[in-house]
């Protein structure tokens, strides 16, 4: 049981790939915290059964912060977004006075939705009577104000979820008696200070239907564990067994490390070969810098540096090669992953209306920039029948996103066919999508 229990992937780990830096390598990324390994099989209604899902809308969604929008979606007052998390719709604005609010989405005379659209309104009429609130919430316009007697305007203000801000990004919760959003946040925002998400700028972002469930699409980002399956074309240069794992309360990341070939992979690359499929460079082409007395990694490193000093000078030689190389990401619970370091990946994971057999996927790149911030790239939607390479802002991603979205909605109907009550989770490689689940059960038992 203990060699079970200690048991790791060999080669490297990735501390001791660390060791081999260039540069002085962060703290934050010397932090280790490992899971407990757990081997308990995981019921598979969380998937399959429409009442986990409406108790899902009711103890979670309903109850904890969530990632919005980012701050430049709202820069003026009247600026607003809609945010729907499953049945719930919500209307995060900039208000006159500059602060950001949330209101529920629905006019108190008749519940119609006041807002359907992002954009920028003076007030917050809605289209069906005419009532109005300003971006405060407060009542400002009934018509025909005479037959409604029973109105008390300093009471008819609109009921407000809680705001809070990080890096740029605002999140809301529901719950006016929900815990601070500091105290959620944790030590996220000490992890990414070095990084400096604020001054970032929404350089694209897609949306793509899925037809899985809101967990199986977020799971498939959670390990590296499927590279070996699904990305085949990686393993002459990701470490993905050799990825760390760590959890902390309301977040994780796993770390994997680039520039370093898979101890699953059944030959042995050279460096050619690691810097070609990095750079998808076919064998009879030539290499675009030579090799001589350097690695792969530490290469593609020095590349990446200068493809990034144009933007924030001469800081680039204070970051580390595995800063520029490695793949992090972080999960704050329970849908938002942040990469750290350099990589401009954000993603977010959603129910797709009420519907627990289909899921919103959404990928935004923040990218650093010179001079005044430029407005945010409008979201692009994707249909369930559109593949990721139809994104063109996105690149080469697109093509690693299709292949990861083969798998979703087959593992959906197969869990919907199986015979078998549970998954089966690795106890290292696959710990965050056990602490994802486990996290999620806790709030569904208070």
């Amino acid at each position: 049981m203990s060699e079970a229990v200690d048991a790791r992937s060999p080669g490297l780990s990735y501390q001791e790939l660390l060791d081999t830096d260039t540069h002085p390598v962060p703290q934050v990324l010397r932090l280790e915290s490992p899971a407990p390994r757990g081997h308990l099989d995981m019921s598979i209604d969380r998937y399959i059964s429409a009442d986990f899902h409406q108790l899902e809308m009711e103890r979670l969604w309903g109850r904890v912060w969530q990632f919005a929008c980012r701050e430049e979606h709202i820069p003026n007052p009247g600026d607003h977004v809609v945010y729907e998390i499953g049945n719930h719709s919500y209307i995060v604005v900039r208000s006159h006075s500059g602060a950001i609010k949330c209101f529920v989405n629905a006019c108190l005379h008749r519940g119609r939705q006041i807002k359907q659209y992002d954009g920028y309104s003076s007030e917050l009429r809605c289209p069906f009577h005419g009532f109005a609130w300003n971006t405060d919430g407060q009542l400002t316009d009934i018509p025909a104000r005479w037959d409604f007697p029973q109105i008390n305007a300093s009471e008819w203000s609109l009921p407000e979820a809680r705001v809070g801000i990080w890096a740029g990004f605002v999140f809301i919760n529901p719950d006016p008696d929900a815990g601070s959003f500091e105290a959620f946040l944790g030590d996220l925002p000490a992890h990414f200070e070095r990084w400096n998400l604020t001054d970032r700028y929404v350089q694209a972002h897609v949306a793509k239907e899925i037809r899985a469930n809101w967990k199986i699409a977020q799971e498939a980002f959670c390990e590296a564990f499927h590279v070996n399956a699904t990305h085949p074309q990686t393993l002459p240069y990701l470490g993905d067994t050799n990825s760390q794992v760590d959890v902390w309360d309301t977040f994780a990341r796993v770390i994997t490390p680039g520039g370093t070939p898979s101890p699953l992979l059944n030959w042995e690359p050279d460096e050619a070969d690691i810097l070609r499929h990095m750079l998808d460079i076919r064998d009879d082409m030539d290499l675009p810098w030579s090799l001589e007395g350097t690695t792969a990694r530490r290469s593609a490193a020095d590349s990446a540096r200068e493809r990034w000093r144009p933007m924030v000078g001469d800081l680039v030689d204070d970051w580390s090669d595995a800063e520029f190389i490695d793949n992090l990401d972080y999960t704050l619970f329970p849908n938002f992953h942040p990469w750290g370091a350099f990589n401009r990946i954000v993603y977010r994971f959603r129910p797709n209306g009420n519907d627990h057999r289909s899921s919103i996927m959404e990928v935004l790149l923040l990218a650093p920039f010179t001079g005044e911030r430029p407005a945010p790239a409008p979201v692009l939607h994707l249909d369930a029948e559109q593949p990721w390479t139809d994104a063109e802002p996105l690149g080469m991603l697109g093509k690693v996103f299709d292949q990861d979205t083969f798998n979703m909605e087959r593992v959906q109907r197969g869990l919907e066919t199986t015979r078998k009550p549970g998954v089966t989770l690795a106890g290292y490689q696959e710990a965050k999508v056990r602490w994802l689940n486990e996290t999620l059960d806790r709030w569904l038992e208070d």
